[in-house]
């Protein structure tokens, strides 16, 4: 199984390199703790993936990560829609505003994966590299 994620970020809020690469950092990792992270009898264990399961290929294969941009909060928010809909893991970040965005709360970036390259190219292929 080929596996990918996709990372994708406004590229209308013109935010600086710093602030992008750490917005897509976020939802990169938030996915991952949000389906992997399972707490059992007060402690945490990581659930390492089964062989059938896109993390195990994402993981112990090319880890890709590929990282697109969008030109809309709407283009984002339709992006998360259509992923979870397809049933692919999706994590949407949303900055809270301190350092950038004059103290409002803003969706900044977005992970769709890691699945199977074919089923995500069906909802990003049509984004431009960053």
């Amino acid at each position: 199984m080929k596996t990918k994620q996709v990372i994708v970020i406004r590229k209308d809020l013109k935010m600086r390199k710093g602030k992008m690469i750490a917005q897509g950092a976020h939802a990169s990792l938030k996915v991952f703790l949000d389906d992997c992270i399972k707490s059992m009898d007060g402690r945490t264990y990581i659930m390492m993936a089964h062989p059938l399961n896109p993390w195990y290929h994402w993981l112990n294969g090319l880890f890709t990560k590929v990282v697109v941009g969008c030109d809309s909060e709407d283009e984002l928010l339709d992006l998360h829609r259509e992923a979870a809909g397809a049933g692919i893991l999706v994590s949407l970040i949303q900055d809270s505003g301190r350092t950038e965005f004059h103290g409002e709360p803003t969706y900044t970036a977005l992970a769709i994966g890691p699945d199977e390259i074919e089923k995500i190219d069906k909802i990003t292929g049509h984004l431009k590299l960053l």
